[in-house]
């Protein structure tokens, strides 16, 4: 390891040979402004184009001022970082942005967490010098999930960085060059006929406006107030260790009493846990999987809770969509239970539930909208939120959160495992399954639950597990990005897999494209993460099949596991779309 000194503002550092000017100033803590450059896939990849200049400094014996994010450091380099040149170089540059982007700052749904909008302010800019020609696009709002809204783009390009080399979806590319150079898609199709699998990682890393989640949460407003309806809630289990963040709460921290308070104060009817209904999803797909792998087909059993995983399939792979689990979400079965079981329990017509449900993830919403997530003419699910979007709720309501005293969820579909807790990181489904799977087979009591060989942020985890002599073999993959390459093995006739989990978002849920804007940070991606095994940890029952309620429902109404009844209402098909 070669190391070389510079002296950036005064002071001395010293950094690795192909270390970033930017990169050193950040270890000395000193901060330059950037709107390209991004590490994502938990430090993996790196946006770094070059292209917004908004990282110039000053190099004493050169005249031209220098990128920082993509010039390396040399050996006896002195920079200046916030010179007077500097600092006069980069208000130019936000001006020029400002000057080809829209005026409608309180109307956009990024108004506080826009880089460019924080930028500007830091550099004192109040109004602009420069009048000219502005950049006019159509907004697409073809899928009803993303809203691409180009006049906002100011071309940083970590949209394409992200699908094109991190998800390897290939939907986004630069088009036409100068003035008229654009994001697009290829052919300028509308996102809806693209291969887009609306993961949303191109919304949570996108600098702007110019790529959001289609907004839901509006609907919900008057409903409230619909005393004929009645409005069930669910949440998923990454909300309530990273909704916090919005309120002042540190990343990871556990907050769901006030969550339930929060939601019992907007005027929810009923509030109740998706890690439920997770606790469900483990029953079926650990059943599901015994019964493959008894009968070696149908393998690897690929898990299905993802519906960016599954879009992706379909989409890239239709061949092999016999392999995904049959078994609905846990969001999707939520709405199933509350819609049939739920309904006879507290007398209600199903046609006057709506369900609710609050998700760190975007592709949720085009989950909820699948036309065979239902029946009898209804969806099991109604109106899916974000992290986001409930935080704005909550922020519009004037709910002082901070203060709330915490509240229980309701009973019936609120109480859960620890195993239902982890399905918001990536290796949670897996090691659920496995807690399950292993006293099935083996009729023995697994006293360690912790499987510690599918935790942790790296992008392709395996394992091997051993049941009644037979070793089953796991594999855990976040992002898309390697999902392709355990697909790409497997058309090959490579699989070595018996189980495979997929989260399309690089780390899973927690950091789902839906969450709190945490610009690819993986302290906060780490912490969330820890946050989550924490909740497991502090559950007094940590295997699904000890859940008492769902025990209940399968006595009192699905029978048992992988039932006829279990099969019409917690499990589906999937197909090309």
């Amino acid at each position: 390891m070669s190391i070389i000194k510079l002296t950036i503002d005064g002071q001395d550092v010293e950094v690795e040979k192909g270390t970033s000017i930017l990169d050193a100033a950040r270890k000395l803590n000193i901060n330059i402004p950037t709107l390209c450059n991004m590490y994502m896939n938990n430090g993996e990849v790196r946006n770094c184009k070059g292209t917004c200049r908004v990282c110039l400094v000053e190099e004493e014996g050169n005249s031209k001022l220098i990128p920082s994010c993509s010039k390396e450091a040399k050996e006896g380099m002195i920079i200046k970082t916030h010179s007077a040149k500097v600092i006069k170089a980069r208000k130019t540059i936000v001006e020029l942005l400002l000057s080809d982007h829209p005026k409608d700052c309180l109307e956009c749904q990024k108004n506080g967490n826009c880089e460019l909008q924080d930028i500007a302010r830091d550099l004192g800019i109040r109004q602009n010098r420069f009048e000219g020609e502005v950049s006019c696009y159509d907004i697409d709002k073809s899928s009803n999930v993303i809203v691409r809204d180009m006049n906002k783009c100011i071309l940083c390009r970590r949209c394409v960085t992200m699908c094109n080399e991190v998800q390897k979806v290939n939907v986004l590319t630069p088009v036409e060059r100068g003035f008229t150079s654009v994001i697009s898609t290829f052919f300028d199709k509308p996102l809806v006929e693209t291969d887009c699998t609306y993961c949303g990682q191109c919304v949570a890393v996108c600098p702007t406006g110019a790529l959001r989640e289609d907004r839901n949460y509006d609907e919900i407003w008057d409903l409230l107030d619909n005393k004929e309806k009645f409005l069930v809630v669910q949440m998923a289990p990454a909300v309530r260790i990273s909704l916090g963040e919005e309120f002042g709460f540190k990343p990871g921290e556990n907050i769901i009493n006030k969550i339930v308070a929060a939601l019992k104060k907007l005027g929810f009817d009923a509030v109740y846990d998706t890690n439920f209904t997770a606790d469900m999803t483990i029953i079926e797909e650990a059943s599901e999987f015994i019964d493959r792998f008894t009968k070696g087909e149908k393998l690897p059993l690929m898990t299905s809770c993802c519906p960016g995983w599954v879009n992706f399939v379909e989409k890239k792979y239709p061949e092999k969509t016999e392999l995904l689990s049959t078994c609905k979400s846990p969001q999707q079965m939520f709405g199933a239970v509350a819609k049939t079981y739920l309904a006879e329990k507290l007398n209600l017509d199903p046609k006057n539930i709506v369900v609710v449900s609050i998700m760190p993830c975007i592709a949720k919403k085009y989950e909820a909208k699948r036309k065979e997530m239902g029946r009898d003419g209804m969806q099991d699910v109604d109106i899916v939120i974000t992290t986001r979007e409930f935080s704005q709720m909550i922020k519009e309501a004037g709910i002082n959160f901070g203060e709330l005293e915490g509240m229980e969820f309701d009973s019936i579909l609120g109480q859960s495992t620890g195993a239902g807790s982890i399905f918001g990181t990536t290796g949670g489904v897996m090691e659920a399954a496995l807690r399950t799977g292993y006293e099935w087979v083996t009729g023995k009591t697994l006293e360690n639950v912790d499987f510690e060989n599918v935790r942790g942020l790296k992008g392709v985890k395996e394992t091997s597990v051993n049941f009644n002599g037979k070793n089953i073999n796991v594999a855990v993959v976040s992002s898309l990005g390697n999902a392709k390459k355990i697909m790409d093995d497997i058309v090959k006739g490579k699989n070595k897999y018996d189980f495979v989990e997929v989260m399309a978002c690089p780390g899973g849920c927690i950091n789902g494209g839906g969450q709190p804007y945490s610009r690819c940070d993986i302290d906060t991606v780490e912490a969330r993460m820890e946050g989550i095994y924490e909740v497991d940890q502090n559950k007094v029952l940590r295997k699904a099949h000890e859940n008492p309620m769902v025990k209940k429902i399968y006595e009192e109404y699905l029978q048992k596991p992988n039932s006829k009844v279990a099969h019409k209402l917690l499990h589906t098909t999937y197909g090309t779309k």
